[in-house]
């Protein structure tokens, strides 16, 4: 089972907002899925298409009720739940844990970046990182 959320950043100034899809493996706590966009159909189809084959083809994956999901995820592969049931709690952690640890994505900050590709970079390395201390942990 996977859980996904998206949230949102800015590249250059705050009109030029960014949204982050991420996919968390709920047992393993692994970000296994990253894409960068707008928040659309569009947006949830990359984050999809980001997900490693095993999990398209067997992972159950719950979301919120966004509807962009809904159009892009295949039904048997699809869970949209409340924030009351605690299906979604992992992925909303890890995005307060992003928030936290990387200032880009703080909500009133001085640190930004000024080109996507550095945005998506600082993702990136965040997200090697915090999947490399899980398996340092596991150790």
């Amino acid at each position: 089972m996977i859980q996904c959320d998206e949230l949102w950043s800015f590249v250059g100034n705050k009109h030029n907002k960014q949204w982050v899809w991420l996919a968390i493996d709920q047992e393993t706590g692994e970000i296994v899925g990253v894409f960068v966009g707008d928040r659309s159909r569009q947006g949830a189809q990359g984050l999809w298409e980001s997900l490693p084959a095993v999990y398209r083809q067997c992972g159950v994956c719950y979301t919120d009720f966004w509807e962009a999901y809904l159009g892009v995820l295949p039904t048997q592969r699809h869970r949209a739940v409340g924030k009351e049931t605690g299906k979604t709690s992992k992925i909303e952690r890890f995005n307060a844990t992003l928030r936290q640890r990387v200032s880009r994505f703080v909500r009133k900050t001085l640190s930004f970046s000024k080109k996507l590709e550095n945005h998506i970079g600082a993702i990136w390395y965040f997200v090697h990182h915090y999947n490399e201390t899980l398996s340092v942990a596991a150790d």
